[in-house]
């Protein structure tokens, strides 16, 4: 490798420090959307839930999370502010919602916490983009795979340690534990986050300009619902997976934790292997088009195999490997769609788009377990869910290759 292109490809010091410290964010954020799903068998049975209310509790966080995205509240709120200080107070607001979840004792708490748990992660990857949408294009896979790995590791961590917790202190303590361990993170956070400087003020003219630009653009349709089915694959393994391996499969609670951690470790291991690579091939040359929707459109397409789930659930070596094949597709997707997004939006508009995007995609944790519940109440099971997360996975692989035909900045026309 030459030296100028060791220079490109090499980030900074403070580049990594920034890098790190929002991949623990992300790690953290995953943590605290997915303990419920890990707690749920034992809150299913303390509160006696029916599969109803088992759907409308794990929908719950993506009302707001997915809401206040999609009408461009959080989108406005990181371009027009400093993003880290809009990361911090979002960051403060979810964790003690975690915390306060511990502490409820009816279904209806438990529901409002989830609400305000979404309000505050909702901040996170629009902030997430704002940063990285000012790094140069051959640092993007890196930074957002280490991103992805906190978003896999979080699940990871979440499953191994939040099922010993669960085994020797119950779920009320995981709770608190988390969200009071979590707050730890804002003092390095508040020393160290980046001063982007916020776009300038726009007139309501302007903004609606620009937010109607993005809905016309093919390729901003083709970033939304290719990221809703990626989403809609991982929140369906995240929510209905711990509950099908002990409820219906009749596993231990340590054994579906190790099942699930192994999962989303090999997610991770995916994802960082793929973004360097990505990385590599772009600094080296190789037009970011290419690399970035070979990653999207071919993960999502090697993920979709678990279409093929009902076939073989009676076959528990051949479905594990089935969930593992299709969760290194999901790997490779997932270390690149973000740096799609941040490339077409550029530094203008990628607190705005991301949020539209996440809006969107977001959706997919409201659909994924309420198609699972449809599924146990009409069968008794919920292996058909699978399939269906198999055929969403295929459509976000056309979206990816069909509607994202070019990776590269936006030019919005727009006077300022």
């Amino acid at each position: 490798m030459t030296e100028a292109l060791q220079k490109r490809v090499r980030m900074t010091g403070r580049e990594w420090m920034v890098v790190a410290l929002l991949a623990i964010s992300t790690l953290i954020n995953y943590v605290d959307r997915t303990n419920l799903s890990l707690a749920l068998p034992l809150i299913e049975r303390q509160f006696t839930l029916t599969p109803y209310e088992i759907a409308s509790l794990l929908a719950a966080f993506f009302w707001t999370y997915a809401l206040l995205q999609l009408f461009g509240i959080t989108g406005w709120l990181c371009d027009r502010f400093q993003p880290g200080w809009v990361l911090f107070f979002g960051f403060l607001l979810w964790t003690v919602a975690t915390a306060g979840t511990g502490l409820t004792t009816t279904f209806a708490g438990l529901f409002m916490l989830r609400l305000l748990l979404g309000a505050g992660e909702t901040v996170a990857y629009p902030c997430y983009s704002r940063v990285f949408a000012t790094m140069p294009q051959e640092h993007r896979g890196r930074a957002n795979a280490l991103i992805d790995v906190g978003a896999k590791l979080g699940p990871a961590a979440a499953s191994f340690a939040g099922g010993l917790v669960l085994v020797h202190f119950g779920w009320r303590m995981l709770f608190l534990g988390l969200g009071l361990g979590g707050m730890l993170w804002l003092a390095p956070w508040w020393k160290a986050m980046p001063r982007v400087e916020p776009n300038p003020r726009e007139s309501a003219a302007v903004a609606a300009q620009l937010a109607f630009k993005i809905l016309r653009l093919r390729c901003a349709w083709g970033t939304f619902l290719g990221h809703f089915s990626g989403n809609y694959f991982f929140y369906f393994l995240l929510a209905w997976l711990p509950r099908y391996l002990v409820q219906e499969e009749h596993l231990s609670i340590q054994f579906m934790s190790r099942v699930t951690t192994v999962l989303y470790l090999l997610i991770a291991l995916t994802t960082m292997s793929a973004g360097w690579t990505s990385d590599r091939l772009i600094a080296s040359g190789v037009s970011p088009s290419i690399v970035r929707r070979s990653m999207t459109g071919g993960g999502l397409a090697l993920a979709s195999s678990l279409v093929l789930f009902p076939l073989l659930h009676a076959y528990p070596i051949a479905t594990f490997v089935l969930l593992a094949l299709s969760s290194v597709g999901y790997g490779a997707f997932s270390s690149n769609h973000w740096a799609i997004a941040q490339t077409l939006a550029g530094p203008t508009m990628a607190g705005r788009w991301s949020s539209l995007q996440n809006g969107v995609a977001n959706f997919s944790g409201i659909a994924a377990p309420w198609v699972a519940g449809l599924a146990l109440e009409r069968y008794g099971n919920s292996r058909l869910a699978f399939a269906v997360a198999g055929v969403v996975a295929f459509a976000g692989a056309l979206s990816w290759m069909f509607l994202v035909r070019k990776v590269e900045p936006v030019d919005w026309g727009v006077s300022r």
